[in-house]
């Protein structure tokens, strides 16, 4: 299944919304702790932003996506594999990005800093 996703991922990420486009910039290069990776496929899902070092998965919705029974699934599937799903509005990304980094902060696990070289 994963071979089938990867173009249509590849893909997604060259298209990202405003909304994804504006979270990418804050939460790559481990600006929070952790390596996330942005269209990821995992299992016959896309999601929007992963952590596989954390299990975090991260969706930013848009209205299409109020009130989704596909999505539902999805969310008990991803945590029966053990990822815990946050998801953001993009409402929320574009006008209170710092609320929404503090939010995605407080969820995530405590990172252990990188071991001191002597």
């Amino acid at each position: 299944m994963k071979k089938k996703l990867t173009p249509l991922a590849k893909n997604l990420r060259r298209r990202l919304t405003d909304a994804e486009t504006k979270l990418w910039h804050c939460i790559n290069r481990r600006s929070l702790g952790l390596k996330f990776r942005r269209q990821c496929p995992i299992g016959k899902y896309i999601v929007d932003f992963v952590s596989f070092d954390s299990m975090v998965v991260v969706e930013v919705d848009g209205a299409g996506h109020l009130e989704s029974e596909s999505d539902v699934i999805r969310d008990e599937w991803l945590k029966s594999q053990g990822f815990k799903v946050l998801r953001f509005w993009d409402n929320e990304i574009l006008n209170n990005i710092d609320g929404v980094l503090v939010k995605l902060s407080e969820e995530l696990p405590p990172t252990q800093p990188p071991p001191q070289r002597g």
